[in-house]
């Protein structure tokens, strides 16, 4: 059985591959299309699988830290040929496609079709422990020393979790076409495989669902951790204000310049006034202490 190998979706030979093996134009536009999500469609002749592998590469705004980036496998399984269309220089298409010629049967097109989505699969699970790592970082951070920056870096992780679970959720729903569809490429042998497959992306959605509710926890933490913050500091201030107040009512007593004032004509006022604003603060600040808001 032929396989046709492309790497590039507008390579003409993919229109020629389209005239003889009679394949759909819709299909031919999905495969070229950029934005394409998971699917599997199957018709009498052959099936057509859009897959999206997972891969690690290094962020460029910070070298030291890897980000989850997607890949796109377009597969069209007949009978008698299997054409793939896939991004050489991606390390997880080349890892899929590799496992499929090594493991695989040319005679049995579905077994390719499996292998390809198997590996897949499989390298989301690096993915959601990459996600790990990241939200175990990060409830550290908010702990130390919680900062605006980490506020970013959630949201941005919710982010990619969103794009993570709609590739799964498609991804569970082609397998489950696969698993179900009668016209599917996919014989009886290979059904219990893509049921075990199936078992699988609906466990990372279990991992991811579980991952948003740690970040929604992270959050929850990062907001009471800001506003007990916001609380210190307002007791702080409110505790100085106090201490100072009996200073600032004796002192604007004594600058209204009554006559008749207490001290007003001792040659020790200045001395008498500032002993009384001495003790009243101690007076307060035993009290306070006592009261222990200090």
């Amino acid at each position: 059985m032929p396989w046709y190998q492309l790497e590039d979706a507008n390579d003409p030979k993919l229109d020629e591959l389209a005239k003889q093996y009679n394949l759909h134009p819709l299909h031919i536009e999905d495969a070229r299309s950029p934005d394409e999500s998971v699917k599997v469609d199957s018709g009498p002749n052959y099936t057509f699988a859009v897959f999206k592998p997972i891969y690690l590469k290094p962020d460029p705004d910070a070298p030291s830290e890897s980000m989850p980036t997607f890949s796109t496998i377009d597969v069209f399984a007949g009978k008698d040929f299997l054409i793939t269309v896939s991004d050489p220089t991606c390390p997880a298409t080349r890892e899929a496609l590799q496992r499929a010629r090594r493991d695989g049967d040319d005679e049995h097109p579905g077994r390719l079709v499996y292998l390809i989505l198997d590996t897949v699969v499989d390298l989301y699970f690096p993915a959601i422990d990459h996600f790990d790592d990241r939200i175990d970082k990060l409830e550290d951070k908010v702990f130390d020393s919680p900062s605006p920056e980490i506020l970013q870096q959630v949201f941005a992780i919710k982010r990619e979790l969103i794009d993570l679970r709609r590739v799964l959720v498609n991804t569970r729903d082609a397998a489950l076409h696969l698993q179900r569809d009668p016209n599917s490429i996919i014989d009886a042998e290979h059904q219990l495989y893509i049921r075990d497959t199936y078992d699988h992306v609906a466990r990372l959605l279990d991992s991811v669902e579980t991952q948003r509710d740690l970040l929604n926890n992270t959050l929850d933490i990062y907001l009471s951790s800001v506003a007990n913050r916001t609380n210190e500091v307002m007791k702080v201030l409110t505790v100085l204000g106090t201490i100072a107040l009996p200073a600032l009512a004796i002192s604007g007593i004594y600058g209204m310049n009554l006559k008749g004032m207490p001290f007003e004509e001792s040659p020790h006022g200045a001395l008498y006034v500032g002993g009384m604003t001495i003790l009243s603060t101690a007076l307060l600040l035993f009290i306070l202490r006592r009261l222990k808001w200090l």
